[in-house]
């Protein structure tokens, strides 16, 4: 039979605790006595210790919820351990700290680890795999680049799926097709291609048009859609063959595909999935470098003329793009990852005024190409 002894009164039951030092092996009984400011702990030899009210701190105890583990604000060893329920009720009544967390320790040094983990992997996802990805993209075999645009094709068609039976159809009418031949060959004429180009056109009302690691070169028939002119598609097809020839598919996929991989074994992605999925976004989104977007127009403008194509059709497709008004197109957003637009298309328009050009369809022709999903 416990008893409680309160302030003297010698009367009252007294109550005991077991107290864990962390010195000996196993638990000191004591007698928990209850003042208006401290509890007091008496063992059967030697001093009693007196523990203030307010530096008392509840602990959890998952082998017997219903005991009350105690310790002290400052002291991460000593544990008190009381199961009488009305000295827990009183204890409980009387420490209006219990539940106070105690102040983190070595805040600064937590503070300086966390901030020198978050600088490691933003070093390695901003500065190391981009240096690595152009490496890499420099001695990647033209074997290599062709599987990766393959795979990353493929995954594509099945992403922008709706129905989840069937990958988005490409679109191969023969007259279509033809056109389109006709006017790869006009804008390669002159060209010095790392691989042979793979055109496709895709059924699908995204208005966009992205290259692939490999010489993917890929269009929506939201783009033919809304373009009124042939030209406009040669313009957009010479910027997109402008990233072809610098590799800037490769090196984005190498970086994207590093910088996701570095980010799934941080976050559990072993598998790659969600790595794949972004890949496929980020081709299809293209955000290159600002220096990447303007060696492509200046790519564009250059071949375009060359090949007798006018260079204002691709500064038409802008104007196109800002006449549809509402939410910014995708492939607009493409174009727009640099900030000197206005300039471009102004200059595509001074050069198309100062030399002769020839479409780069007929009339029969670009009809055939708008109409090549149909």
């Amino acid at each position: 039979m416990t008893l409680i002894h309160v302030g003297g009164d010698t009367s009252e039951p007294q109550v005991f605790g077991d107290l864990l030092d962390g010195e000996r092996a196993l638990p000191q009984r004591v007698e928990v006595t209850l003042t208006a400011s401290h509890l007091t702990l008496t063992p059967g030899e030697g001093a009693s210790q007196d523990w203030p009210l307010s530096q008392l701190r509840s602990q959890p105890d998952q082998a017997h919820p219903s005991d009350l583990m105690l310790s002290l604000a400052g002291d991460p060893v000593t544990r008190l351990v009381v199961r009488d329920r009305e000295m827990v009720r009183k204890i409980e009544a009387a420490a209006k700290s219990l539940g106070k967390r105690p102040p983190t320790q070595n805040t600064g040094r937590l503070l300086g680890w966390s901030v020198a983990a978050v600088a490691s992997v933003a070093l390695i996802i901003f500065v190391l795999v981009p240096a690595m990805a152009n490496q890499l993209a420099t001695f990647l075999p033209p074997s290599g680049e062709k599987a990766l645009g393959d795979t990353t094709f493929e995954q594509i068609r099945n992403a922008l799926d709706d129905s989840g039976f069937d990958p988005v159809p490409i679109c191969e009418s023969t007259a279509g097709s033809a056109a389109l031949a006709k006017m790869e060959a006009r804008l390669t004429e002159n060209l010095d291609l790392p691989y042979p180009l793979t055109v496709r056109v895709l059924d699908h009302s995204m208005i966009n048009a992205f290259a692939l690691p490999g010489g993917y070169v890929v269009f929506f028939d939201g783009l033919l859609d809304v373009a009124q002119d042939p030209d406009e598609i040669a313009g957009v097809f010479a910027h997109e063959i402008g990233h072809v020839v610098a590799r800037d598919p490769s090196r984005m996929a190498l970086r994207s595909a590093g910088s996701n991989g570095v980010l799934g074994l941080l976050f559990g992605d072993f598998a790659g999935g969600a790595v794949v999925l972004f890949l496929a976004e980020r081709l299809i989104q293209a955000n290159y470098s600002q220096t990447a977007e303007m060696n492509a127009d200046i790519f564009a403008s250059e071949t375009l003329e060359k090949a007798g194509i006018s260079p204002l059709g691709l500064a038409q497709m802008f104007e196109r793009f800002r006449e549809l008004g509402g939410t910014t197109p995708d492939l607009l957003e493409h174009f727009m990852a640099h900030p000197d637009l206005m300039s471009r298309i102004e200059r595509a328009e001074a050069s198309a005024s100062a030399a002769p050009f020839t479409p780069s369809l007929t009339d029969v022709e670009w009809q055939a190409l708008k109409t090549i999903c149909d």
